[in-house]
Formats: structure tokens, sequence, C-alpha cells
């Protein structure tokens, strides 16, 4: 999964290119917990809110002083032990999972018929199946950012995250937050959340 800022077709969409780079920030912190590098960025960058006294202000001021907070090894050792750890992990990620209730079942199965209608492919290098909260973060990414004018637009947007997030992705939040062992990852759930409901919000004006 791609860590640096994908193209816009049009440059001076701001709005856009906050929205492309808040989907791989999430999709990066989901994936694998933050590394110094990452965590000095939040800790002298600035890190202005990706809109001030909306939805995301407090979940985002909130995940910024988590991530100036946690150390990396603190980071690692949270991230380990609630989404790998021995036997069966504590909580996961997939969409299939919190759809039917197993792992690669039905919903992974439609999800890969989608992204091969869009011409995409799984790395096979990847720990991940394709229905991973990160990696349907960065097709989003990718959906927004992207430079294939015939498979990157608004409504391919919609369907992709009607299809495949918007079902699923708060529970697995609900999941996190009540999780006695998150923390860093309780930050991680609440700005997920926020952006979620905002971004299903946006998808429902296009409807009005």
């Amino acid at each position: 999964m791609p860590a640096t800022p994908l193209p816009l077709t049009d440059a001076d969409d701001a709005e856009e290119l906050a929205r492309a780079e808040l989907y791989g920030l999430l999709a990066r912190l989901w994936l694998a917990a933050p590394d110094a590098a990452l965590l000095e960025q939040f800790r002298v960058a600035a890190t202005e809110p990706p809109e001030r006294g909306g939805h995301l202000h407090a979940p985002w001021e909130s995940l910024v002083a988590e991530l100036r907070r946690v150390t990396p090894a603190a980071a690692a050792a949270e991230h380990e032990a609630l989404f790998h750890g021995v036997g069966k992990p504590e909580i996961l990620a997939y969409g299939s999972y919190h759809q039917s209730g197993f792992l690669n079942e039905r919903p992974l199965a439609a999800l890969r018929a989608d992204l091969a209608a869009l011409g995409l492919t799984r790395d096979a290098a990847a720990l991940e199946t394709e229905d991973h909260i990160a990696y349907l973060f960065e097709v989003m990414r990718w959906l927004i950012a992207g430079d294939d004018a015939s498979r990157c637009t608004l409504a391919q947007q919609r369907r992709f995250f009607r299809a495949h997030l918007q079902p699923w992705v708060e529970r697995l939040c609900d999941t996190v937050e009540t999780h006695p062992g998150a923390r860093t990852w309780r930050a991680v759930a609440a700005m997920t959340r926020a952006f979620v409901q905002v971004e299903a919000q946006g998808f429902d004006l296009l409807d009005a």
C-alpha cells in the first residue's frame, strides 16, 4: 500500500486532497503501528484539523494528542495485542468477518469481483486479505486521487464505499473503542468513525 500522496487530477481541489490523505493516514494506522518517523511528524509538524469546528475536529485533536503521547514501542505492543497475538486476534479488522461472522466469506468474494472490475489486484506479498480496513481505505484513496479518469470517479467512490465500507466499519470501531486494551487505537477508531459518518453524509447528499 502506498504511503505517499497520490496526484490529483485537479491540483487545486484541496478538499479532495484532504479526503485522500486522511484515507491514507487511517489506512496506515490500521495496517501497522506508527513508527518513530510518523510519530515524529505529528510531534513537530502543524496538524490542522480536517474541518475547524466540524464533526471531525474533536476526534482529530484527540488522535493528534495520542500520537504525540505514545512511543513507538508502546504503539507496537498495543497493535500486536489487539490485532495479532497468538491464536485468534482480539480484534479482526476484516469486512467479511464483521458482515458474515466468518473470514473469507461471500463479502470478500464480492469485493474481489469489484476490485477486478476496477483493475486492482492484491499484492501477493501482502499478509492481509483485500477486505482488511487498511486495504479498503487505500482503494478509496485511489478512487479519489488516482489519475484513471474512467475509474476514479465520484460515482465509483460512492458505490465502493456503500458496498464495502459503510455496512461494517462502525461495528469495528465499536469493538475497538470498548476494548479495555485499546488506547491509541481507541483514538484511531473514534477518528475513523467520525470520518466514515462524514463520508456517508456527503454521499447521501449526492442522492438528494
